[in-house]
């Protein structure tokens, strides 16, 4: 009878080549069955062992009880053990050239210990009763021209439950609460911190022990598939972050697996990371490449998650990156860029593509690489999107300054604007802004209280109406005051107690809806048609105004921001056509905690030039105010050609020149 859950030929084959993107349904722990018994089938690559033993709970950890096999000449090593069930412990003992044998928990096991055990757990996740099959054919193709608002979550400390180990909410429990939460706030998608296990709260999940296991933190695997069908159930994209850059040296890890550099560089100069005290993956190595692929695509096509946000893509791309002089080694050109890196990221964007053309990549990368959202066959990496760093540098920065002194900062608002389309993006404001002495979002904003969330209004208003997707880390939608824990709940009770925290939250919600029911603010989001400058130079007064513009050029957004604590009763601004303006957004209502002073009534364009433009209107603009007027585009009438003078005749000249003697 053939073994089907075994090794073949073909899959040692395929993984040397780097191309087995089903490797993870070989290697690991797989309950099967040989000779009638039910058991589990173990295989690992750990090509300069000694020997591999599996041991567990059930062989008392004995190392000499189930030795494992090697499998041809592939390094993987195997071995069926009869009576091994789910929820039996296991590691691989790994014994090196040198002699020593170390414990290793399982590279490709789908479930662990919670920490600080670190045992890899028998799972079967091949049972769950999927029922997203709607979400999942609505989301088979990518939708640039869709909006995206992400709402960033970090599962530890969302909320806490006391009667939970560690406090830890449930992925079920966090499923319900967290989906009643983002669809009432209007939130697309949420983007998931810290889920694949790792060994350390304090890394937020960013150096990982296990690339194919959800944290033993809030459950098993099985209640991981719950928390994402029950996302899609409710209309709500998943979005883990993931880390292909680098992983911890825990002696139990991926860290020297087999005695040997096997999943890093042998060199420390391209195999560590110096700044954060981890390995660098080898991505020249095909098994490793594969290791890196496949765990994309598991996630993906096992877990049904829509998209994976990759985590340092500027470390992997230059290989001087957080090393100094002398401590780098150049590429075979002498330069410092990292070409197995691109390789790697380009076979691994495109084999995502083309398995499943809806699932997004997402690339945090904060330098000025070019064509990261390009095509692969036009020299790009093939992300779908990437975050704008530099917006949210320059972006923080302006919001930061007294608005005393905003004027001579104005160009920190608009730089990004002419490179908006350059790159598919989504504009963050992330976990990384709120921590580490960055202060939070409300009190990174300049004044007294209540100038600080006028300010805060303003700058969540630009935020949603830039071009480009949107993220926002969990608990700045409420203004929290203190930076970011991740070891407590967020201070949900600011929310439950204080008006003006309220209002805050209420704003941003009315922003995310509003957002997402105008296309004007997402379908030509990846074409410079979606957007006209009104006047961006205004920095005397620190104003910005430009319109969004849809395909039809119907129901576009006239968009106007004041960053000065000044009001203007009567303000006018210039318009791209003649037509009705009409109000539909103010920050200043009384609602978000505005003076209340607004524009009710439509406002008809007049023909007077004002910012360049031949046609304007004339507005309350309150204190760090955010107008936003919807018009139709028309193209303005050309005035009609004046009549020609008179042309004279030689007759008419004389008949002149005559009566000019008469009168001397």
């Amino acid at each position: 009878m053939a073994l089907e859950h075994r090794i073949s030929e073909l899959d040692t084959y395929l993984f040397a080549k780097g191309t087995h993107y089903e490797i993870y349904e070989k290697m690991g722990a797989h309950l099967a069955e040989e000779d009638g018994k039910a058991g589990t089938y173990f295989s690992v690559w750990a090509p300069n062992a000694r020997s591999v033993s599996v041991v567990g709970d059930f062989n008392n950890w004995d190392r000499s009880a189930h030795p494992m096999q090697p499998v041809q000449q592939s390094g993987i090593w195997d071995i069926f053990v009869p009576g091994v069930k789910a929820g039996d412990l296991y590691k691989f003992a790994v014994e090196t050239s040198q002699g020593y044998t170390v414990l290793k928990a399982d590279p490709y096991g789908n479930q662990s210990q919670l920490r600080p055990d670190n045992a890899s757990v028998v799972a079967d996740i091949r049972h769950f009763d999927w029922t997203d099959q709607a979400w999942r054919k609505a989301h088979q193709e990518k939708k640039t021209e869709s909006p995206m608002a992400i709402y960033e979550v970090h599962p530890g400390s969302w909320k806490k439950d006391p009667s939970m180990p560690g406090e830890f909410y449930n992925f079920k429990k966090l499923a319900v609460e967290l989906a009643d939460y983002v669809l009432e706030m209007g939130y697309t998608h949420v983007e998931l911190i810290g889920l694949s296990e790792h060994p350390f709260d304090g890394s937020w999940g960013y150096q990982v022990s296990g690339y194919y296991a959800p944290t033993a933190r809030y459950g098993t695997p099985a209640d991981f598939m719950y928390f994402v069908n029950y996302m899609h159930d409710h209309g709500i994209g998943v979005i883990l972050d993931w880390v292909p850059a680098h992983f911890p040296k825990d002696e139990f890890g991926l860290g020297r697996f087999d005695g040997t550099a096997l999943y890093e560089h042998q060199d420390p100069r391209k195999g560590e990371h110096p700044e954060w005290g981890t390995y660098c993956f080898n991505y020249g190595r095909t098994e490793v490449s594969n290791f890196l692929v496949a765990n994309a695509l598991f996630w993906i096509e096992k877990f049904h998650v829509d998209g994976l946000r990759v985590d340092a893509v500027a470390s992997m791309l230059y290989l001087d990156f957080g090393r100094s002089s002398g401590n780098w080694i150049p590429n075979e050109d002498g330069g410092n860029q990292n070409y197995e890196a691109i390789t790697f990221l380009k076979h691994l964007n495109s084999i995502v593509a083309q398995r499943n053309p809806g699932a997004m990549m997402i690339a945090e990368e904060s330098t000025a690489w070019p064509k990261v959202t390009g095509d692969v066959d036009d020299g790009g990496l093939g992300f779908t999107y990437k975050w704008n760093m530099g917006w949210m540098h320059d972006f923080l920065e302006y919001m930061k300054c007294d608005p005393i002194f905003r004027k001579y900062h104005q160009n920190q608002i608009t730089f990004s604007f002419m490179y908006a389309y350059s790159e598919n993006y989504v504009l963050v404001l992330s976990h990384d802004e709120v921590v580490h002495l960055k202060k939070s979002m409300i009190y990174k904003m300049p004044g007294t209280m209540p100038e600080k969330f006028g300010n805060l209004r303003a700058a969540y208003g630009l935020m949603m109406m830039h071009p480009g997707k949107k993220l926002l880390f969990m608990g700045q939608d409420f203004a929290q005051t203190a930076e970011w824990n991740e070891a407590k709940s967020l201070d949900w009770h600011l929310l439950e107690k204080y008006p003006e925290h309220q209002q805050l939250n209420h704003y941003y919600c009315d922003l995310l809806h509003f957002y997402q029911n105008e296309p004007a603010l997402y379908e030509l989001d990846d074409s410079p048609e979606g957007f006209a400058w009104i006047n961006g130079s205004d920095a005397e007064h620190n104003m910005l105004t430009f319109c969004r513009m849809t395909k039809d050029k119907k129901n576009c957004l006239l968009c106007h921001f004041n960053f000065s604590p000044v009001a203007y009763e009567n303000f006018q601004s210039g318009v791209l056509c003649p037509g009705t303006y009409t109000e539909v957004f103010n920050s200043n209502a009384a609602e978000y905690g505005g003076t209340g002073l607004v524009n009710s009534e439509p406002i008809e364009a007049v023909k007077e030039s004002w910012d360049f433009k031949d046609y304007s209107i004339k507005y309350h603009l309150g204190a760090y105010g955010v107008c936003i007027f919807k018009f139709d585009y028309v193209e303005p009438k050309p005035e009609e050609p004046q009549k020609p003078a008179r042309r004279y005749t030689k007759e008419d000249i004389h008949k002149l020149a005559g009566h000019y003697k008469k009168i001397k």
